[in-house]
């Protein structure tokens, strides 16, 4: 289900670190990957980092994280002011929020935006993401969209059907000032889960899709908590 590299034992911690460009984003990308993680590592550590959000939508976020991870596997936390749709435009900010965070966490698993996201602000946190975890295994979710940009995921993570309802209803509870967006739908967040189920076989029928640009493979799986060398 995971790779054998990033959680080879439930016994051991294991540090995610999700990045969103808002504060929707990963509940909807990989909220259910984060449901069903914490079934299974109880030294799960999940820590959050998101860039844009208002005084409603920091609200949304911050009850929504409160939905989808329990208290004991709560990290880190940022949430960030910069303007929705215009994060392009403030560049070095964002640059020195991932900084901030790349100095308090030290993560095992980067859940951040697909790189061919049409959506300006998503995709330019997938570049920023691999520019500052550069040693990190990465995995791209998605986030269905008027834009039409799904691709063809090359990992997956196959989801208990209770773990897929679990996820759509705290998203669609939590996230009330979305919902007059035309694509904001309950069904269609579940569609995208039965696509992927479908292509990976999934015994529930539902899954998450992921791109993993790259994937390195050691037979010899090295200690989750060894330092890191951190290359610029």
């Amino acid at each position: 289900m995971f790779p054998l590299h990033i959680a080879p034992r439930a016994t051991q911690r294991l540090d995610v670190l999700c990045i969103g460009a808002h504060c929707d984003d990963i509940e909807i990308g990989c909220g259910g990957t984060l449901l069903a993680l914490q079934r299974h590592y109880p030294r799960l550590r999940v820590h959050w980092l998101v860039l844009t959000s208002d005084a409603r939508r920091g609200s949304e976020a911050l009850r929504s994280r409160e939905a989808f991870i329990a208290l004991p596997a709560r990290g880190e936390i940022h949430v960030h002011d910069l303007p929705d749709g215009h994060l392009p435009a403030h560049f070095e900010q964002v640059k020195a929020h991932f900084e901030d965070f790349r100095a308090a966490v030290d993560p095992d698993w980067v859940l951040s935006h697909h790189g061919a996201d049409r959506h300006q602000d998503h995709a330019l946190l997938s570049q920023v993401t691999w520019q500052t975890f550069r040693d990190h295994p990465i995995w791209e979710y998605e986030i269905p969209k008027y834009d039409g940009d799904l691709a063809t995921p090359n990992a997956y993570v196959p989801l208990p059907s209770e773990v897929a309802q679990q996820k759509v209803k705290a998203i669609m509870k939590a996230f009330r000032t979305q919902h007059g967006k035309s694509w904001f739908k309950a069904e269609n967040l579940l569609a995208v889960m039965r696509l992927r189920g479908l292509e990976c076989r999934a015994d529930s029928g539902y899954a998450e899709g992921f791109h993993c640009r790259k994937l390195v493979f050691s037979p010899a799986a090295p200690d989750l908590r060894a330092p890191r060398k951190k290359e610029r």
